[in-house]
C-alpha cells in the first residue's frame, strides 16, 4: 500500500487511525476493533465487509 494513501485512510466509523497489517492484508481499526480487507492492493473501506476482531486477537502496531 502507498504510504501516502495509509497517512490519510481513516475508519470510516470512528475516524481514527489505522493499522496496516501487511501479512494479512488489512487494515485495522484498533478503536472499532474491526479489519477492513484489501483486495488487489485497493482497501475495502465498508463496515459490512469488515472482519470483527476477537477480543483475544492483539493488533500489531
Amino acid at each position: 500500500m502507498d504510504k501516502q494513501l495509509l497517512d490519510i485512510l481513516v475508519c470510516p466509523l470512528c475516524k481514527g487511525r489505522l493499522v496496516h497489517q501487511k501479512q494479512a492484508g488489512e487494515l485495522i481499526c484498533p478503536v472499532d476493533r474491526l479489519a477492513y480487507p484489501i483486495i488487489d492492493g485497493i482497501p475495502v473501506m465498508l463496515e459490512e465487509e469488515a472482519r470483527q476482531l476477537p477480543a483475544d486477537e492483539e493488533i500489531e502496531r
